[in-house]
């Protein structure tokens, strides 16, 4: 009769080991699932920013090629301008002259 209490202290014993490590387990399992679930929204996260960031790339590149041509615009006008103007004509050919 002893060994037969015996033998379920040990059964139960072995069996509360079992549960003690399968909870570890599952706990490990647990903190590992939350890290890969903070890692995917963190690089969704970057994906985002790296989208934003492109897309202002992109609009600043368009907005420069305009200014780069409205500038190559004025600076003809101007040109223009000083060619046909007299007074920037005589004050050419003064500087020629000294």
């Amino acid at each position: 009769h002893l060994s037969g209490i015996h033998s379920s202290k040990v059964e139960r014993a072995s069996s509360a080991m079992m549960n003690a490590d399968m909870d570890a387990v599952e706990a490990e399992n647990q903190v590992e699932l939350e890290e890969k679930t903070r890692l995917i929204n963190q690089v969704l996260e970057l994906q985002h920013t790296l989208e934003d960031l492109s897309a202002r790339v992109d609009a600043v590149k368009e907005e420069n090629l305009k200014l780069k041509s409205e500038n190559q615009v004025l600076g003809q006008y101007i040109e223009n301008l000083m060619s046909a103007s007299s007074v920037f004509q005589t004050t050419d050919t003064k500087s020629k002259r000294k």
